[in-house]
């Protein structure tokens, strides 16, 4: 159960309260430490376990930041916790730092290793995620190009166009009228 000692000792950081208990973000699926140096969660996402067992029985991924009771995620499964973190939230403004803190590990060693295990950077990754969305709506919307930009996660529709004609040979619009 949260209570305002609970929650105060994961908003400070309070290693005196590691091993007490530990805490689940249901957004991202991975539970920390109390001591856990990674932003903080909003209250409405957040479990309680009482030992690293029942958050992993309940299907929450270890920390890589805090690695709760010496556990850590293998490679392999952090790259795909990252895809799935991608495809479901694509749409959003994702930068690397974005998501590093949402995995909980530092840019440049979530870069790497997600580079390492998959071939393409994360940001290659939310780019190709975005533009099969883009391709999805192009060819069943009616929806204006700069609306479609805007739905898969593009600032504004020029920037969506650029990225478009490079990764697929043509325009959003010449694509679409392609179909």
């Amino acid at each position: 159960m949260m209570t305002d000692e609970r929650w105060n000792a994961i908003v400070n950081c309070d290693a005196a309260y590691d091993g007490q208990f530990y805490y689940g973000v249901t957004t991202t699926g991975i539970f920390c430490r109390p001591s856990c140096k990674s932003r903080s969660p909003l209250p409405g996402h957040v479990r309680l376990f009482e030992s690293a067992a029942d958050a992993l029985a309940d299907r929450f991924r270890p920390c890589k930041r805090c690695k709760p009771d010496g556990m850590r995620l293998p490679d392999e499964e952090w790259a795909a916790a990252i895809k799935e973190v991608i495809e479901a939230r694509y749409q959003e403004p994702l930068t690397l730092p974005v998501l590093a803190e949402l995995m909980h590990v530092s840019p440049y060693h979530m870069h790497r290793t997600f580079k390492r295990m998959t071939g393409e950077s994360p940001a290659a990754r939310l780019s190709r995620t975005r533009i099969t969305a883009a391709k999805q709506l192009l060819r069943t919307s009616a929806l204006p190009v700069r609306e479609i930009a805007a739905q898969v996660g593009f600032p504004n529709a020029a920037h969506f166009a650029t990225v478009f004609q490079k990764a697929e040979g043509c325009s959003p619009t010449a694509y679409r009228q392609q179909q």
